[in-house]
């Protein structure tokens, strides 16, 4: 599955489960231990944020992670547009290629990796949002398909990294979905 091709399904996904929240769940606890809604939207908005400029291959800019994203006028819009531009940004064969950062940090890491993360950051803590504000997060299958072949081979490096806790175990014959947010670290039946 080309991750490259389910980068506009994943952030349109993405972009309505955050459009959706209604403003008093931004404080409802999170599959993420020790996050809320908020903290979780502030961290998808960054992060989607500097991938635009690591696709561009352009230094890091903007707000750092002390940001409240959420107390801004008009943030679920501003989060939809600037998921489509990093999205767009990474349909330009250009930005596969060579090396980039996310922090802005000399050593840059492998591109297509980079653009794994933040894909994987769409449908993994989409799916995080959706639950935790009680919706289905209707990820399309090619975008979850994308999602597991990316998240397979670098499952216990998100580990290391503390990206994700221990694997849940989820039965074989599961959604792959579940199998999806099991393997980083979640329960798939988790409930608010």
């Amino acid at each position: 599955m080309n991750t490259r091709s389910q980068m506009v399904p994943a952030a349109d996904t993405a972009a309505r489960i955050v459009r959706d929240i209604p403003p008093e769940r931004l404080d409802a606890p999170t599959p993420c231990p020790d996050w809320d809604v908020r903290t979780l939207v502030n961290h998808l908005f960054l992060w989607t944020s500097r991938a635009e400029t690591a696709a561009r291959k352009q230094p890091t800019t903007g707000p750092g992670e002390d940001h409240d994203f959420t107390a801004e006028p008009g943030w679920a819009e501003r989060f939809d547009e600037q998921l489509h531009k990093t999205a767009e940004a990474w349909q330009d064969p250009a930005a596969w290629e060579g090396n980039t950062s996310l922090t802005g940090n000399k050593e840059a890491m492998p591109a297509t990796f980079i653009a794994g993360i933040i894909f994987g950051d769409w449908v993994v803590h989409g799916w995080d949002l959706a639950v935790a504000t009680g919706r289905e997060p209707a990820f399309p299958d090619d975008v979850v398909r994308a999602a597991w072949e990316h998240l397979v081979p670098t499952a216990e490096v998100g580990r290391e990294y503390g990206a994700f806790g221990p694997e849940v175990s989820v039965p074989e014959d599961a959604p792959l979905l579940d199998r999806l947010v099991g393997l980083a670290g979640r329960d798939p039946h988790w409930k608010a």
